[in-house]
């Protein structure tokens, strides 16, 4: 098996509040709104669009297994949460905004991963609680296929 990273890097925002069921969300966006239920982190260094041709290919699977791993960093420690999902041979890794990880099968130029087991509702309170203030956040994608 084949192991292909993508990392994002970004930072909360006051009003993440992660309550999103079935998604959650990176934006390379410089705002955020409370409307905004499932993005975790906004001004995200890498999109999508810009992910290694490689990782796209390996993710256009559904026999590929792909794991987010969400490392936030506040004053007084380290947060991680891992988030496991599955690829799909519809994903286009198009969009040049965003980043989302869905509970569902649902995929469109956002998409990076499919059937997670999780979505911003799940996340630990500790680590959302950090993103408020405006932690630092790495969202490490690996893909195994």
């Amino acid at each position: 098996m084949t192991d292909l990273v993508e990392t994002i890097n970004a930072h909360g925002h006051e009003h993440v509040r992660a309550e999103h069921t079935s998604t959650f969300e990176v934006t390379s966006d410089d705002w955020l709104t409370p409307a905004g239920d499932c993005i975790l982190a906004i001004e995200a260094t890498t999109t999508p669009q810009e992910f290694d041709p490689a990782f796209k290919r390996a993710c256009r699977s559904h026999e590929a297994t792909i794991t987010a791993t969400l490392i936030v960093e506040d004053d007084d420690r380290t947060h991680e949460e891992t988030i496991v999902g599955s690829g799909h041979p519809d994903l286009t890794f198009d969009d040049d905004r965003s980043a989302v990880g869905r509970t569902s099968t649902y995929v469109d130029d956002r998409t990076i991963m499919v059937e997670a087991d999780a979505a911003a509702a799940d996340l630990n309170r500790d680590l959302v609680a950090a993103l408020a203030e405006g932690a630092e956040c790495t969202l490490r994608l690996a893909v195994k296929s």
